[in-house]
């Protein structure tokens, strides 16, 4: 097995043909690693000590590089070609192989703790900077695994993601690997006890709250989303710190980025507790007012959705006579001017929800409008009109309907 973990230790080129030699030496590489895996699986009582040493000075050879970067033009920020290592083949076996060895009945913490120290964890994390997703998503199972196998090292492991997440979000947001450290944070947030840390605290008002300043925002999104969860659903009272501050810095000119803050919003609220409700209901819904009128179809409709939602509906029931002077006004716009008919048939579907909720409020809040504008008013003819208008607009639409 020494004899294979020395052949593997050797790197090649992978940048095109060089001579028939050496690629017959690659393809006794690819056949050794693949010998060395089922090794791993199959007979863990071959992993001694000194294989156990070679083993870890292999990987380290192999995969402690370099990481190579796209051309211009290929695998770019802005490219939708993806790019891939010309060195993945051999360097996704070894990873699988470590994977494999962290999962053996070989593997013991004390003995792998004098190989697997800061310094390897620092340079494992670097390579989730990969231009290649495959590598990236491999080292994040990599990584998983020795946080939960070496107990001596999450310290250190939560620290150096900190320090990752604190130069994305403050100084250089090029580092490619922060969805996939997302995805290992979130399982860490599952797991902390109640009540939360000050330290934890302390990362999420100043390490994962400013992720959603960045402009790569929309692509770790999904993984950045569960964790605020996790946080909420675990410290209710960091409700308000974190839908306030998504307020703040709501992004009203990228439309993809707003129906994305729409989305962990809801999230938010499907954890939130009724008292911390209360506390975000106004600035809240002043947003969603301008939200379910905006003349884009996506944001008004994402935000109309919030009253699909039984659980938000029922806050929002809660605090009727705080929500419904707030949204009136934008409601009673979108039903009067939108020009998409689905927009004006959500409107009116949630005018007849606010008007079930409190028919006087509703009445009152009407009739305000009408001394307004000067305009003949009342409850019924508010959703009436949104009706009639949505179907003459859908009859314009589709003109076939009408010959039906």
């Amino acid at each position: 097995m020494l004899r294979k973990l020395e052949v593997c230790c050797k790197i090649y080129s992978f940048d095109g043909y060089i001579n028939m030699e050496e690629e017959r030496q690659k393809k006794n590489k690819t056949e050794t690693l693949h010998e060395l895996r089922e090794a791993v699986q199959n007979n863990p009582q071959l992993l001694r000590e000194p294989i156990i040493k070679n083993m870890v000075q292999m990987i380290e050879i192999n995969v402690f590089r370099a990481l190579p970067r796209p051309q211009p033009g290929v695998g770019g920020e802005n490219d939708d070609e993806t790019f891939h290592d010309p060195q993945y083949e051999h360097v996704s076996l070894i990873h699988d192989l470590f994977v494999n060895f962290l999962e053996s009945q070989a593997f013991h913490p004390n003995t792998m703790k004098k190989y697997v120290d800061t310094s390897f964890i620092t340079q494992l994390i670097n390579l989730l900077n990969s231009h290649d997703e495959r590598e990236r998503e491999i080292v994040k199972t990599v990584l998983h695994r020795i946080y939960g196998k070496f107990l001596g090292l999450r310290g250190f492991i939560r620290k150096s993601i900190n320090n990752i997440f604190l130069e994305f979000a403050y100084e250089d947001d090029s580092f490619n690997g922060v969805g996939e450290l997302l995805e290992i944070l979130g399982s860490i947030i599952n797991g902390f006890a109640v009540p939360i840390k000050a330290e934890h605290k302390l990362f999420l008002s100043k390490v994962l709250i400013p992720l959603h300043k960045s402009r790569r925002y929309t692509s770790f999104q999904p993984h950045l989303s569960y964790c605020i969860v996790q946080f909420v659903e675990k410290e209710s009272a960091s409700t308000m710190l974190v839908v306030g501050s998504m307020l703040r810095v709501w992004p009203i000119t990228n439309t993809a980025k707003e129906i994305m803050f729409l989305s962990e919003i809801e999230e938010i609220l499907d954890v939130c507790e009724p008292h911390e409700f209360l506390n975000i209901c106004e600035p809240l819904f002043q947003r969603l007012a301008l939200c379910m009128k905006s003349q884009h179809f996506q944001v008004a409709e994402r935000a109309l959705y919030y009253w699909n939602n039984e659980y938000v509906v029922s806050l929002i029931e809660e605090n009727i006579r705080m929500v419904m002077p707030i949204v009136f006004m934008s409601l009673y716009e979108a039903a009067k001017t939108h020009w998409s008919a689905t927009i004006v048939m959500l409107v009116c579907n949630v005018l007849k929800t606010l008007m079930e909720m409190d028919q006087e409020l509703f009445d009152n809040l009407a009739q305000l409008l009408m001394d307004d504008k000067n305009e003949p008013m009342d409850a019924q003819r508010t959703v009436l009109d949104a009706m009639n208008r949505a179907e003459t607009m859908n009859n314009l639409n589709n003109p076939q309907s009408q010959m039906m």
